[in-house]
């Protein structure tokens, strides 16, 4: 019975194709919206988590002064600290993986004729584990280097591509600032960050290099420290703040000077917020497809009137009033149905071309793809209910008598 009644309804959109087109129209594009907005938002997601992840895995990060900003938007001032401070973590602290003492500054770096502006660095042979951040070229700083505070250097791939084009950079030397330095190795390339920063854009030398050289001071802007893996960052977070107390002699009454950031919390951060537009997206794009069912219930009243005789006739030769409303109820279905099928080829279409552009990764969920199958199905029957039930009700003479 069902199969005869799928039959009539594809006949019977068949005879008016143009208007079945734009009777399920609603349907296509509430399907595809929906499709295309959480698929792009479950890539935007994706792609934070894996940006941030970048910079470096279980990582925390000790820096002076509050986290939350006072008084004119400006972060609460505290002592700088120290290279010893990273040392005495790395002694210290249990289930720590890699330590590295960052400062950084602005230079001007030069090879022969050519020169960029660039981020100068001095750090130690630990930030690159910290960074999770593997050489494409050459090597690292020695301990040896590192101690002695030797003019070597480590180059970004932005920073190699403008200073020696397709030549050799290893070897080489530069001069940042007035600073002449050896390229050891050139890091591999990491793009942009999610906040729009180029990470390539970057010259590494070694901390006592960059104090002496550089900065004329010892000061430190951060420590970066990588926790072992299955090792709880919230533990590790709260031995580094204990230590750092007892090191800057924050009596008990006092509010901490530095502030330790959990990389695992801002990821967490950053990816409910996508979820959270993701959805609220989704479910406005969802109220079109409110829309195509309000369209498909429009249509079937108006199919309705137009076949009341044939309805009559079916009623008077011994039609049960379910069969009628059965027939009108797979019709809205049908409709519905194949509206959702061309909803989601578009979506899916759009969203790996949109995906393409903005560079983001394509994710193929088969989650939402099902659900906005069956909710375009679930649309046909709530308001294909309706008027099958109207059909179904019509009284065989009265229909007969009907032109």
């Amino acid at each position: 019975m069902i199969r005869q009644n799928i039959r009539m309804a594809i006949r019977t959109i068949r005879r008016n194709v143009l208007r079945s087109a734009l009777t399920i129209l609603g349907i296509v594009i509430g399907v595809a919206a929906v499709i295309t907005l959480v698929t792009l938002g479950e890539g935007a997601t994706a792609q934070v988590a894996s940006e941030i992840s970048s910079l470096g895995s279980n990582r925390l990060d000790v820096r002076p002064g509050q986290a939350h900003r006072g008084p004119g938007g400006v972060r609460s001032e505290a002592d700088p600290l120290e290279a010893e401070d990273a040392r005495a973590i790395a002694r210290e602290v249990g289930g720590v993986e890699a330590v590295a003492p960052v400062a950084s500054m602005s230079a001007q770096a030069i090879h022969g004729s050519r020169n960029r502006s660039t981020t100068v660095t001095g750090t130690t042979r630990g930030f690159l584990q910290v960074r999770n951040w593997p050489l494409a070229d050459g090597r690292t700083f020695s301990e040896a280097e590192e101690r002695s505070g030797k003019a070597v250097c480590l180059l970004g791939t932005t920073v190699r591509k403008e200073l020696f084009g397709s030549s050799e950079a290893v070897g080489a030397w530069i001069r940042l600032g007035k600073l002449s330095c050896r390229v050891i190795g050139v890091l591999e390339s990491k793009g942009q960050s999610s906040f729009g920063a180029d990470q390539d854009d970057v010259v590494l030398i070694p901390l006592r290099t960059f104090q002496r050289r550089l900065a004329g001071n010892t000061d430190v802007q951060a420590i970066y420290v990588s926790v072992k893996e299955g090792i709880s960052t919230q533990k590790v977070k709260e031995q580094i703040t204990e230590l750092m107390r007892e090191r800057r002699r924050i009596s008990a009454d006092k509010e901490d000077d530095f502030h330790v950031m959990d990389m695992q919390e801002i990821t967490k951060a950053l990816t409910g917020s996508t979820q959270v537009m993701t959805a609220l997206l989704g479910a406005v794009a969802a109220v079109s497809l409110i829309v195509g069912g309000i369209g498909i219930m429009n249509i079937m009243l108006v199919s309705v009137t137009e076949r009341t005789r044939e309805i009559g006739i079916r009623l008077a030769i011994g039609a049960m009033e379910r069969d009628v409303l059965t027939q009108f109820l797979v019709e809205a279905v049908v409709l519905s149905i194949f509206g959702g099928i061309t909803g989601i080829a578009l979506g899916l279409v759009t969203a790996a071309i949109a995906a393409s552009v903005l560079g983001l990764p394509f994710i193929f969920n088969a989650g939402i793809v099902g659900t906005a199958f069956l909710f375009s199905a679930a649309v046909g029957i709530a308001f294909g209910f309706f008027p099958a039930k109207q059909a179904a009700r019509l009284d065989p003479i009265e229909a007969l008598r009907r032109e």
